[in-house]
């Protein structure tokens, strides 16, 4: 069903072409069923003027409220210029009647009410003068205006949610975007500054100080391609997995190379993330460590990710100079905002005994038999 829609939204003619014709065969039935002599006949010219009044339908979308008064135009035309087999619902009228209350502004809605308040009680008059078949014609044209307008409101919302939808992917590109710049240019500058040192005083160390800059470099252009990707419109760019906790020993290592002094430890029950929590995670551990290179003035850190009774415990520890005041910049704001997506917290403040800085986050996570134990 949902392949059907897509192809209808695609070829929209083709679908007003088809609703046509199912029309057409709908008002071709009383021609073609066996009639009693007391009824009118079922003539050619007669028939012809039920056709004409079918064929506007195919504009339906394209000039709706034109398509409208054809149809009652070539309605009345077949009341009064001719005598021929009745139908038993209007079905060119309440497909015209919807599709104004679908696609159609709001004046051209009043209009179409106004007419209709007109045209109902005269086609009943010229044709039974039945109040029963008056109160059944307004009753089915209503209904046809309402569902209409429900039509019109359901897809305004599909509209709206997309739009949401869209911006809350933009944000997210925008949070990755940040994450990997700032950690990037973080590293970066801090070889960058250990560089003219080492030169003079281990050249060896000047190397591996440029190969870091270039790793670093060349990870982030990577990972920026891959989200700008998704930003061109038209485009359907590859999108590269996205890092998750077995990417964590890479990133690690490549603090490691600007000179820190990083450790690295699991404890408890493991199981495999869903790729979003494991993206958070790697996110949560890169945003805290770009803020250890960027402000803490530290010389080691330590990362641990805990499992147990449920829970991912995820700490991120420092020996810098701890907290500086103020609500943290968007650096953390942003690792509230992770851990808040997948049912979670996150907490920042002094390290154990009061010294550095520490980034403490917990997350829920199912246990399941799958379980596996990993150590240090």
């Amino acid at each position: 069903m949902r392949e059907l829609r897509t192809w209808g939204a695609a070829h929209p003619r083709a679908v007003d072409i088809g609703l046509a014709l199912v029309v057409q065969a709908a008002m071709t039935m009383p021609f073609v069923v066996p009639r009693g002599p007391e009824l009118e006949p079922a003539t050619w010219p007669a028939y012809g003027l039920t056709t004409l009044t079918v064929v506007p339908l195919v504009w339906r979308r394209r000039a709706p409220m034109a398509v409208l008064l054809a149809i009652l135009a070539t309605s009345a035309l077949y009341k009064l210029a001719v005598e021929g087999p009745g139908q038993p619902l209007p079905y060119t009228g309440l497909v015209s009647v919807y599709t104004i209350a679908v696609l159609a502004p709001s004046w051209q809605r009043i209009v179409t009410a106004g007419l209709m308040v007109v045209a109902v009680p005269a086609s009943v008059w010229l044709n039974t003068q039945s109040v029963r078949e008056l109160t059944f014609s307004l009753f089915v044209f209503g209904a046809a205006y309402a569902f209409g307008r429900l039509t019109e409101a359901r897809q305004r919302a599909q509209t709206v949610e997309a739009e949401r939808a869209a911006a809350r992917e933009r944000a997210r590109i925008a949070r990755e975007m940040h994450d990997v710049l700032s950690h990037a240019v973080s590293l970066m500058i801090v070889q960058a500054e250990a560089g003219p040192l080492a030169v003079r005083a281990a050249p060896e160390r000047a190397e591996a100080a440029f190969e870091a800059i270039s790793a670093a470099g060349r990870d982030a252009m990577t990972q920026l391609r891959g989200m700008l990707g998704v930003l061109r419109e038209g485009e359907e760019a590859p999108r590269a997995p996205q890092p998750g906790i077995g990417d964590l020993p890479a990133l690690l290592e490549g603090v490691r190379a600007g000179g820190l002094t990083v450790g690295y430890a699991t404890e408890g029950g493991v199981r495999a993330l869903p790729a979003a929590a494991g993206a958070s995670v790697y996110r949560i551990v890169q945003e805290a460590l770009t803020n250890v290179v960027k402000h803490a003035r530290a010389r080691a850190v330590d990362v641990r990710l805990v499992h147990a009774d449920g829970v991912l415990r995820v700490t991120v520890t420092d020996d810098g100079r701890g907290p500086q005041g103020g609500p943290g910049g968007h650096g953390l704001v942003g690792i509230r905002e992770r851990a808040g997506a997948h049912g979670g917290t996150a907490e920042t403040g002094p390290g154990p005994d009061g010294r550095g800085f520490e980034v403490r986050v917990l997350l829920p996570v199912a246990e399941t038999a799958g379980t596996r134990k990993v150590g240090a």
